[in-house]
């Protein structure tokens, strides 16, 4: 009976894992977006927010489709970029673990800084190496362009997992971590509580906003042709902000290779 079972029970489990969209329209674009203030969050209506959805919205008119954005976690984003699911994220430069799944736009649109936030009673970081033998807290579901891994393989940094941003901030103020991996704009986004004061931030490294197209669509080349000479038209218009030269972006003295 459970061999007779199992390939329907896995079966299932296939199709429960599987989004169910309806069928594509070649002029919509399925657009993935995670919770990430003020870059792309789902406000309080359930709609898309953000400036960077807004940007998206702009270009992808500008191209001529429809936009449809689809409110993911970000593994569930990763996962359907490999599949195909969706068309395309707007999101970071430089995922190692999407390397070879998706097309990144040639265009990028603002840097992304992220930082280490600490207690004013602690050292500011000026090298990286000041981490080692310090307790580092990170966000789950966030890679950090591959650091994440880097430091998970480090035997001379402790890492604390936090669920959320907010939480990793609670936690740095009752001493459970040294420092706070975190982004520059999700953290400005929340400082708001009288105690938020005593916490300082040292810039690690700046990264890219990028739209990464899923290489598990035949158009893939196609829709980023489309998209980066939208976006061109709207910055010569003077409709969205101008190109930035990613060889002008900031990276800590011991930053690991390895990671983007």
């Amino acid at each position: 009976m459970t061999r007779i079972w199992k390939p329907f029970l896995l079966l299932a489990i296939a199709v429960l894992a599987s989004p169910v969209f309806a069928e594509a329209d070649p002029n919509t674009l399925r657009i993935g977006y995670t919770e990430f203030p003020p870059i792309e969050y789902q406000n309080e209506q359930g709609e898309p927010a953000g400036f960077f959805i807004d940007l998206t919205r702009e270009v992808v008119k500008e191209a001529g489709y429809t936009p449809e954005f689809i409110y993911l976690p970000v593994s569930r984003i990763y996962l359907y970029l490999k599949t195909g699911a969706i068309d395309l994220w707007p999101g970071l430069s430089g995922i190692p673990s999407l390397q070879g799944d998706v097309l990144e736009s040639w265009v990028n649109a603002y840097p992304v800084q992220l930082s280490a936030w600490y207690l004013e009673t602690s050292e500011p970081l000026l090298h990286f190496d000041q981490l080692e033998g310090k307790t580092v807290i990170v966000i789950g579901g966030y890679t950090y362009g591959g650091l994440r891994a880097w430091l998970e393989a480090s035997d001379r940094i402790v890492l604390t997992e936090a669920p959320n941003n907010r939480a990793a901030l609670e936690m740095l103020k009752l001493k459970r971590g040294d420092y706070v991996l975190d982004y520059r704009q999700p953290v400005e986004a929340i400082l708001t509580q009288p105690a938020d004061n005593m916490i300082r931030e040292s810039e690690l490294r700046s990264r890219y906003s990028a739209w990464l197209f899923s290489l598990a669509s035949p158009r893939a080349a196609l829709l980023r042709e489309e998209l980066d000479d939208a976006y061109l038209r709207l910055v010569s218009r003077g409709e969205a902000p101008p190109l930035r030269d990613p060889d002008s972006s900031f990276v800590i003295p011991g930053y690991p290779e390895g990671p983007r």
